[in-house]
């Protein structure tokens, strides 16, 4: 179902010493992906709504707010990120077309931006992206964590098939977009095989992107339950395991290490490069047109 709502603000201010950005810009709550690990649920709550993949609100004041802001002469400039919460891109958007809005706004006053998506809707923007990034830092970052059509289909229903993110990136590498992969979350006895890894990091080798950030599932709240019941529903095998692995909210440290060591095992085998940060410093410099 989907409803209307105006906020009050285009941008979330974020307080995170981990992250390259300070604001964050969401045009919808809830998501129609429907990821079985999706940490946001928690965020209906706030309108007494528990249904998040199922009742989708549309932020109908967004590109008016978003002008607002960034034209004020007390904005400076900095990195927006674009769907922190829910993707920009989710179904809904190819009937509102809020996102070419928000585009020639931030087109208009040159800031820079960072997107994540799991949706080949992007491409259809795609001009308009490729506009952005001739004037300010643009990063898209792809989630991709398989390829198994065994898994997937169960653990994302409503996003774009992985092939098809994947030909969003080769479609975006003939742009100055800076592109990568968040690969993440990876979820134990499931993804986080050498199996998967090796396949995930050949198919990420075929673009190829300029960082791939890892991370493995995090499972707290309501998160936790939801993604319990999923597992005993689908993959009953594992349950007990997960039962045992998440006694609390992370897997311990000893499980990270030996997770994270494999990861740059097939990093490495497959020349997988990491310059996110480097490639961010340059936004400033755009922004200003010292380049």
């Amino acid at each position: 179902m989907v409803k209307r709502i105006n906020s009050k603000s285009a941008l979330n201010k974020l307080n995170s010493k981990y992250l390259p950005y300070n604001w964050d810009l969401n045009i919808f709550r809830g998501c129609s992906h429907h990821c079985q690990y999706c940490y946001a649920q928690y965020s209906h709550r706030y309108l007494d709504d528990g249904d998040f993949f199922g009742e989708i609100y549309v932020k109908d004041n967004i590109p008016e707010l978003l002008e607002q802001k960034i034209s004020s002469k007390r904005w400076k400039g900095e990195i927006i990120n674009l769907g922190g919460v829910t993707d920009s891109y989710q179904i809904l958007e190819e009937d509102e077309k809020i996102m070419p809005e928000v585009l020639r706004i931030l087109i208009k006053y040159k800031n820079p931006v960072t997107i994540s998506t799991k949706s080949k809707l992007i491409l259809r923007d795609i001009d308009l992206w490729n506009e952005l990034s001739n004037v300010a830092s643009v990063s898209l970052a792809v989630s991709l964590t398989t390829f198994d059509s065994n898994i997937y289909p169960k653990t994302e229903p409503g996003a774009s098939k992985p092939v098809e993110r994947l030909e969003v990136l080769k479609a975006f590498r003939k742009t100055n977009v800076n592109l990568g992969v968040l690969a993440m979350p990876f979820l134990p006895f499931l993804t986080d095989t050498d199996e998967n890894l090796d396949d995930l990091f050949y198919h990420i080798s075929s673009v190829p992107v300029d960082y791939v950030l890892c991370q493995i599932l995090n499972l707290r709240g309501m998160t936790k339950d939801h993604f319990l019941n999923f597992l005993e529903r689908e993959f009953p095998e594992y349950f007990k395991k997960y039962l045992e692995l998440y006694r609390g909210g992370f897997v311990s440290r000893e499980y990270r290490e030996v997770f994270y060591n494999r990861v740059s095992k097939y990093k490495r085998k497959y020349k997988v490069q990491n310059n996110y940060e480097i490639k961010n410093r340059e936004s400033e410099q755009l922004r200003m047109g010292n380049f």
